[in-house]
């Protein structure tokens, strides 16, 4: 199952590479409109790429009377990406789109480095959404965790159906004249950079936790993409790259099929987790926690 990142596509003005997708995860909403940050939003740097949009959107009023019916006649299953600066805000955006025809899941945006993030810890936000909505809970928690399986466990005991891992990691570039380039100073980094903080992320995850894992960072190809599968990842999640090219959904695609081929695997399947398996028996069990 192939999805996009959260903001990295804009399915409206691009359907025909939304329609590439399994389903498509729209840009986190919160319950008020956003204008976002001060520009300069988007920096590339030599590892990837920073951006600084502050959850601009247009709030949950239009977004779920004018945006999510034009989303729905794209043709393919939507997530709702939300996001607040509190347990309330997020657990009114679940409620909100908890009765819409066509959402098939929600993913809690609980780790944008864009944004001061709500008091609450991501369990004590998942219990509140869990308790306003019957969808599906995705909780998209951030690699700058020191324990980050130990959080899986939390969200998982507090209702989450499944988690994104991960989120983008604070980064910042300057110009030729040593002045911060991002008007915000820092932005979130996504791009190849993220790839093995993505890999231990998923990894360390699925040991801890029997949650469906959608595993992202800094996914390009095929191999990365069976990569994330082979650390334990039930989907995968393309971002950056649909900056640069908008057939990558059918293109990673084909490049997966043809790498389980090359390893004499015909499924999918028989790749997911298999690298916890291949693992050396020293190096299995170290502060990763048991697997499920």
């Amino acid at each position: 199952m192939i999805l996009n990142a959260s903001g990295c596509l804009d399915a409206l003005t691009a359907p025909e590479t939304a329609r590439q997708l399994d389903a498509f995860v729209t840009k986190t909403v919160t319950p008020l409109p956003r204008g976002g940050n001060p520009p300069v939003r988007i920096a590339e740097t030599d590892v990837g790429m920073l951006n600084s949009i502050g959850l601009a959107n247009p709030g949950r009023e239009i977004f779920v009377k004018e945006t999510l019916p034009r989303l729905l006649d794209i043709g393919v299953p939507i997530w709702v990406s939300v996001g607040g600066f509190s347990a309330t805000d997020y657990a009114e955006m679940c409620g909100a789109v908890d009765g819409c025809d066509g959402v098939a899941a929600v993913e809690l945006n609980l780790s944008c480095p864009n944004v001061d993030e709500a008091p609450e810890s991501a369990a004590e936000i998942v219990a509140a959404c869990r308790a306003a909505s019957t969808l599906p809970l995705y909780a998209k928690l951030s690699p700058a965790s020191w324990d980050i399986a130990e959080v899986a466990r939390a969200v998982e005991a507090a209702g989450a159906d499944g988690l994104s891992l991960v989120n983008t990691l604070r980064g910042l570039k300057l110009d030729a004249d040593l002045r911060p380039v991002l008007g915000t100073v820092t932005g979130g980094l996504s791009g190849p950079a993220l790839k093995p903080v993505a890999l231990a992320a998923v990894y360390a995850c699925s040991r801890a936790s029997a949650l469906p894992i959608v595993g992202m960072g800094g996914v390009q190809t095929g191999r990365d993409a069976l990569e994330l599968v082979a650390v334990g990842a039930t989907a995968v999640a393309i971002g950056t790259v649909l900056f640069s090219d908008p057939y990558a959904p059918g293109r990673i695609r084909d490049e997966l099929a043809a790498e389980l081929a090359a390893l004499g695997l015909s499924s999918v399947d028989q790749a997911s987790g298999i690298a916890h398996d291949r693992a050396l028996p020293a190096r299995k069990h170290l502060d990763l926690g048991s697997r499920v």
